[in-house]
């Protein structure tokens, strides 16, 4: 706990020292900023100092102090040493990592997920009448993550299951996982056999025969979207070689990761793909607060920590608790829309699709804003 913090009924767990005591201070700043003024639950500060065994320690501090509820912590990795903890005692968390393996009763990781993005893309690729679905994605833990979430995804929808390429980096690696993803040589094969065999007639029939052949449009691959995860050099070696084997772009729908909104990406090269991401709209009531206490614009991650402190002050009001409010069917409208937390620690959020424009991303189809609304 900081100095001068009396213990309250919320902790928040986060590096206040480490290499990450910058983020640290920053999630304390946007938490503190839902709760000011307010006449409900104070923060008990605990410092996790960014590691596992700091995080576990933290927690069992909190628990003794009679917290009811944790905030953070960062990482999977504290999350995964934390939740044992917690929920031998009861003690709800709402944790600050995105990765949604640790979902489990009590414990509702925060972080716009995969799982999240992948699913309402999928949804949004279905109700364009596109059910067929690939992806060709760097061999790394993201990429393998985008990977789970589209099995999971169309496997939930009752959809084939996706035909998946994991690419080493280099431009060869990527060239040969391209070729084999789109079936090229299957699907060209029989065009270039025919226009041979014409050939060897040596005959002016023949010739023309092969000339005519060589026209033949190849049939198309055997998906009409294509989940890609990769983004800088990387991504524009992809988005220059699927034409080479006559992935139409026209008919095959490219969806990706929400690191595509920052142009720095080099999501430039994959003009008309789709992401799926909060509509920032949500957000400028945190932007106009937080620049005028602390001077600054707040980073992303600031969302989760306001966000969550604000669940908090709604389950832990100067009327008493009530944490089965946590899983109420109607959610809650945060930062970053609307969201709720299932009773098996799976966090639904409502995320806007943006097709990549060279202007810049233009939303295609706004965030659902309710449990029944569709694109969820």
């Amino acid at each position: 706990m900081t100095g001068g913090q009396a213990a309250g009924p919320i902790a928040i767990l986060l590096p206040m020292t480490g290499p990450r005591s910058d983020l640290g201070q920053v999630l304390l700043q946007a938490a503190q900023l839902a709760l000011q003024g307010d006449t409900g639950p104070s923060l008990d500060v605990l410092d996790t100092g960014g590691t596992p065994a700091g995080a576990a320690k933290a927690t069992q501090a909190a628990v003794a102090r009679g917290d009811r509820l944790i905030l953070g912590p960062l990482t999977s990795s504290e999350t995964a040493s934390v939740a044992p903890i917690a929920r031998g005692s009861g003690v709800p968390v709402l944790a600050f990592t995105n990765d949604a393996s640790l979902s489990q009763p009590g414990v509702w990781p925060l972080g716009i997920s995969p799982d999240q993005q992948i699913h309402r893309l999928v949804t949004a690729a279905q109700a364009q009448g596109k059910t067929q679905f690939a992806g060709l994605l760097p061999d790394s833990d993201f990429g393998r993550a985008m990977a789970t979430a589209l099995t999971k995804a169309t496997a939930a929808d009752g959809l084939s299951t996706p035909a998946i390429r994991m690419h080493p980096s280099g431009m060869a690696a990527i060239t040969a996982s391209a070729r084999d993803l789109s079936d090229y040589a299957n699907r060209r094969g029989p065009i270039d056999a025919k226009v041979k065999a014409a050939r060897a007639l040596g005959t002016p029939e023949g010739r023309r025969e092969a000339r005519e052949l060589s026209k033949t449009p190849i049939p198309p691959p055997e998906f009409n979207v294509l989940l890609l995860a990769d983004t800088g050099d990387a991504l524009q070696e992809i988005a220059a070689i699927l034409p080479y084997y006559d992935v139409d772009r026209s008919a095959v729908q490219i969806i990706g990761p929400a690191l595509w909104a920052d142009p720095s990406s080099g999501s430039g090269a994959v003009h008309g793909a789709w992401y799926a991401a909060p509509d920032s709209s949500t957000r400028s009531t945190l932007e106009r607060d937080y620049a005028a206490k602390y001077g600054v614009a707040p980073p992303p991650l600031a969302d989760l920590a306001y966000d969550a402190a604000s669940v908090a002050k709604v389950i832990l009001g100067p009327r008493g608790s009530d944490t089965a409010i946590l899983t109420q069917p109607g959610g809650f409208v945060g930062t970053d829309g609307w969201f709720t937390l299932s009773p098996d620690g799976q966090v639904r959020r409502g995320l806007a699709v943006f097709r990549i424009e060279r202007a810049g991303p233009e939303m295609i189809d706004p965030a659902p804003q309710s449990a029944g609304a569709p694109g969820l």
